[in-house]
């Protein structure tokens, strides 16, 4: 599922966007979840960084679309985002804020599938290394090298990582499925340690990040064989 994002005021080129977007997805038999926003303000206010792709009016009331994707970067340094305006000179301004595209107005089928088409090949690459979590409201993109462990905390997970700690309704044992050969490992059955993080081992823990995570009696050996695979040796 591709989720994109709309910020668009005028209502007959939403629906035009949104009918194209259709089109491309029955033609390559690709999902997407849309969600609009009237004006830039809106997006702002409202945005959390759980898209893979923002269609951004230019000229829009209360905010204007390069003063939102500024914005916008400053919460989200990945979403793709491509500019829909009438005037091909805010490309160049597009560049600020990392835009990948613009398209041109009025729309026509072909130059916005073409368009799409190179966003959605951004969005695979970078899929790769992002893992989408369920979070209160929605779902959050994380970035796998930067989370530094997941710790079960009741019935909810805390993704502790380099932009903060995110609580998540998923459980330890979908994530550690879903990280599976990327360099994570289980140091007892509450914590799931990114070997890249590990400081060190003291006293029965792993150091990750300034945390002491105990390594319990079952699990120590293949962590410490897992960590040794990833670092290239550490004394216990």
């Amino acid at each position: 599922m591709i989720r994109i994002a709309i910020a668009e005021d005028d209502p007959q080129c939403f629906a035009q966007m949104e009918q194209y977007i259709a089109q491309f997805g029955q033609e390559t038999g690709r999902a997407f979840h849309i969600t609009r926003y009237d004006n830039g303000e809106d997006l702002v206010e409202r945005y959390r960084p759980e898209f893979d792709l923002i269609l951004m009016d230019v000229e829009m009331p209360f905010m204007d679309g390069m003063t939102a994707a500024g914005y916008v970067r400053e919460k989200d340094p990945e979403v793709v985002i491509i500019f829909v305006t009438n005037l091909a000179q805010y490309a160049i301004q597009g560049y600020a804020v990392n835009a990948l595209d613009y398209i041109l107005k009025p729309l026509s089928y072909f130059s916005f599938s073409q368009r799409l088409n190179r966003a959605l090949q951004f969005v695979r690459k970078r899929e790769a290394g992002f893992l989408t979590v369920a979070v209160k409201g929605g779902a959050m993109k994380l970035e796998i090298d930067g989370i530094f462990f997941v710790e079960r905390l009741g019935r909810q997970l805390m993704f502790h990582t380099r932009t903060g700690v995110y609580a998540s309704t998923a459980t330890l044992q979908q994530i550690e499925q879903e990280l599976e050969g990327r360099g994570f490992a289980r140091c007892n059955k509450g914590y799931l340690v990114n070997l890249e993080h590990v400081d060190g081992i003291q006293d029965g823990c792993a150091v990750v990040h300034g945390s002491r995570l105990l390594i319990s009696r079952g699990r120590r050996a293949p962590f410490l064989e897992a960590l040794a695979d990833c670092v290239g040796g550490v004394s216990p």
